[in-house]
């Protein structure tokens, strides 16, 4: 008995050990790269560099237009993305009886989850860019990303409202409310802290993609002015930046202007989603 016990101990105690590595390991090689880019990139940072337009291809000058685009994609995508998104899911939890159909639908939606960004860069150049008629540009771009985003605002949003409990849906009815009065008023508020977890994901895959923006919303270093004029993001910016070995420094830099931008933005929702979740249990 006493040997069961020992083994027992020391079959824990490796566990702990195991999944304590893996934690350092994770946290370590995020630090590692975090620490990389900012060791040569942070030098190269000041405010002529965030509100100066590039020069000589980016080689001199800064990435004030790069930030304007990156910001106007997150929008537009988000803009498109997430009422659908949200709908949807609100469709297959609330309205839509278990079934093939279903299934269907879910599978369709994580198969697309898993589709390559490059695949969508080039359904958005062919259909949005050359059928369309939308050329290089914004509206090309957003819409190109709203796809990408899409499957994961929709699941995120499915679990969310998944969590909720039943009691709330009961209780709402038994006063009278209607079903659509219910899922706005009672179900939707109490998922919203995951609905936002789900939000913020996508703003992450919007900030970093290059491949589906690069083919869609084209590579132009000018501010963009309306929807339909091109633009270059960030992470494109970083791409060329690196891959033409047009300045080192200058991609470095805009790898830690992206990497506080993601911070920011994310710090912000946190609390956002702090702020709500003890709304609603307060």
């Amino acid at each position: 008995m006493q040997k069961i016990r020992a083994f027992v101990y020391w079959e824990e105690k490796i566990a702990r050990g195991f999944l304590w590595a893996s934690v350092l390991v994770t946290v370590g090689a995020l630090l590692a790269v975090i620490f990389h880019i900012m060791q040569h990139g942070l030098v190269h940072v000041n405010w002529r560099f965030l509100t100066q337009e590039p020069l000589f291809m980016g080689k001199e000058g800064g990435i004030f237009p790069t930030i304007v685009s990156t910001v106007y994609l997150i929008l537009i995508s988000l803009a498109i993305a997430t009422p659908i998104g949200i709908m949807a899911a609100v469709q297959l939890t609330e309205y839509t009886k278990k079934g093939p159909l279903v299934k269907i639908i879910r599978f369709a939606t994580e198969t697309l989850a898993g589709i390559p960004s490059i695949i969508f860069g080039l359904f958005g150049f062919a259909f949005l860019v050359l059928f369309m008629g939308f050329s290089w540009s914004l509206l090309s771009g957003g819409l190109t990303l709203a796809f990408m985003v899409l499957p994961t605002i929709v699941r995120t949003s499915e679990e969310a409202i998944k969590s909720v409990p039943v009691s709330y849906r009961e209780g709402s009815m038994a006063l009278g409310a209607t079903k659509w009065q219910t899922v706005w008023r009672i179900v939707l508020p109490s998922a919203l802290p995951g609905i936002v977890t789900g939000v913020i994901l996508s703003i992450g895959r919007v900030v970093g993609e290059t491949a589906a923006v690069i083919l869609t919303a084209g590579s132009s270093l000018n501010i963009p002015s309306s929807v339909m004029d091109p633009a270059r993001s960030m992470s494109v910016h970083l791409y060329i930046l690196a891959m033409e070995g047009i300045s080192m420094e200058k991609a470095y830099a805009t790898a830690t202007v992206l990497i506080i931008l993601i911070f920011i933005i994310n710090t912000i929702a946190n609390r956002i989603m702090r702020k709500m979740s003890s709304n609603l249990t307060g």
